[in-house]
């Protein structure tokens, strides 16, 4: 499961964590400071804040080259780019000063700050070992030409599947960065895998936004999101050869970002096997009718 979904909203699991964490180390915090000490509130709270930013100021730096062209990106944090060891850090030193400050804080800021952070290491090392243990879906889907095609077929070489919809503003926003990663990496599979639109719908999208995609495939019912876990839109996912998930993204996917989620093939997939996609599921999606291509 990649999201937790009440109703219509659906969060993801890595920044529930997050959340979790906070709460966790806000509530162990305050039971200590009960007996005696400064209530660390605000004081964590501020620490978290310190860290996300010292979370993405590090990732920014490491992936630069990227934002070089739009420097505006660094703040739309709607990529999820984040470094998480050089925040951890950053926040653990920052307490460490601010309880040498404050002696007051020291017991209680100490305690909620080792509870949060020893929940979010276990709990975001055992939701990785869950995802690396699933498996790539054996879903029957369709392509442009309305062929049915075994998702399973395209085992054999390195996957990326990216589950969209035209109605949806950040799939609308990150695909001219997939079709260019789809061009530059003709090593890997992407498949756009739209979730309950028709075909023709989908192919006056892909016209009018000047959008050149191969393998977009068509799951009318939705099953692929549910078989993997998330409701949410987009979310692309990333497979291995064998068809073990590597990893997964939710939210709009960034130049920088994709590049940090692609390196999992760098090191997990030998580029000697290029993947092969059924030939039937390789094509263009055609013009509607009325256009002329």
């Amino acid at each position: 499961m990649l999201t937790l979904t009440l109703g219509t909203f659906a969060i993801a699991l890595n920044h529930l964590l997050l959340i979790s964490a906070l709460a966790l180390a806000t509530f162990v915090g305050w039971r200590v400071a009960k007996r005696g000490g400064d209530n660390p509130e605000s004081a964590l709270f501020s620490l978290f804040l310190l860290g996300m930013l010292a979370a993405r100021v590090a990732f920014v730096a490491l992936y630069w080259s990227h934002y070089r062209a739009d420097p505006w990106q660094i703040i739309d944090l709607r990529d999820g780019g984040f470094l998480a060891w050089p925040g951890v850090i950053v926040l653990l030193l920052a307490a460490l000063y601010r309880g040498w400050r404050r002696p007051g804080l020291r017991r209680p800021l100490g305690f909620g700050v080792a509870s949060g952070v020893a929940f979010w290491l276990l709990a975001t090392l055992s939701l990785n070992i869950y995802e690396q243990g699933t498996r790539l879906p054996d879903i029957t889907l369709r392509n442009a030409a309305g062929e049915t095609i075994q998702l399973s077929d395209y085992q054999g070489g390195p996957l990326v599947i990216n589950l969209w919809a035209t109605w949806c503003p950040p799939c609308r926003r990150e695909m001219p960065v997939l079709e260019n990663a789809q061009q530059q990496r003709p090593d890997l599979t992407f498949l756009f895998v739209n979730q309950a639109e028709s075909m023709q719908s989908v192919a006056t999208f892909l016209e009018t936004q000047g959008l050149s995609l191969n393998n977009v495939l068509f799951d009318r019912s939705g099953r692929l999101g549910q078989a993997v876990g998330s409701m949410a839109l987009p979310t692309t996912l990333f497979y291995s050869p064998d068809g073990r998930l590597l990893s997964s993204h939710l939210g709009e996917l960034s130049n920088a970002s994709l590049a940090r989620a692609l390196e999992n093939f760098d090191t997990n997939v030998p580029h000697s096997n290029p993947a092969t996609a059924p030939a039937t599921s390789a094509r263009k999606l055609p013009c509607p009718a009325s256009a002329t291509c």
